[in-house]
């Protein structure tokens, strides 16, 4: 049985992660291997984070695209030698601010 709350808690690390790793601004980010590798596997693994929730979970928020995450997931690991990193920022910068607000709203929901 797979507890919903691990992946809510995991996907709001990641997205810190990526906040964190990106906060210093796109230029930075172009210059650093060290923060494209740690974003796109943040990325990543929250992609593979969303796969795990419940339908019921999912259900909730119909206004995230859970299966284009999915589809974004294997992307990531399956074509890494064509990521775009403009995609990539614009995913960290606007995409990502919708799933934030709706972990949020569900960790509050949980508490």
């Amino acid at each position: 049985m797979r507890d919903d709350g691990v992946y809510i808690q995991h996907i709001a690390e990641c997205i810190r992660r990526i906040e964190e790793n990106t906060s210093k601004g796109l230029q930075e980010f172009n210059l650093s291997h060290t923060l494209q590798d740690a974003v796109l596997r943040n990325l990543q693994t929250l992609s593979e984070a969303t796969q795990r929730l419940s339908d019921a979970v999912k259900a909730k928020y119909p206004q995230i695209e859970w299966s284009r995450i999915a589809a974004f997931r294997n992307v990531l690991v399956h074509n890494y030698l064509g990521i775009d990193l403009e995609i990539i920022w614009k995913i960290t910068r606007e995409e990502l601010q919708e799933l934030k607000r709706v972990i949020q709203a569900e960790m509050g929901d949980r508490q």
